[in-house]
């Protein structure tokens, strides 16, 4: 298994992975406040044409060189919130 990494390497396009390592999506945009070293989770894309999920930090398990762990089954990314860049 690759070292964990910190949440200030996770870059758009890393894949975004279940609880069982079954692809979720790629990450579209990391939502943090760097300056104050803030990580509040990330905006997912799940599908081709989809609008990005929203996944809170708290449900992100691990961080290694481009792939993101989360504590979720593979059934719950499509009920996870549509991210609102508003919000």
């Amino acid at each position: 298994m690759a070292d964990p990494v910190s949440w200030f390497l996770i870059a758009e396009g890393w894949e975004v992975v279940d609880r069982d390592g079954g692809g979720i999506g790629r990450v579209e945009e990391v939502l943090a406040d760097e300056e104050k070293d803030i990580f509040d989770g990330l905006a997912v894309a799940t599908k081709l044409l989809g609008r990005p999920r929203y996944v809170p930090a708290e449900r992100v398990t691990t961080i290694v060189e481009r792939r993101v762990g989360t504590d979720l089954a593979a059934d719950e990314a499509g009920s996870l919130r549509v991210y609102d860049p508003e919000r």
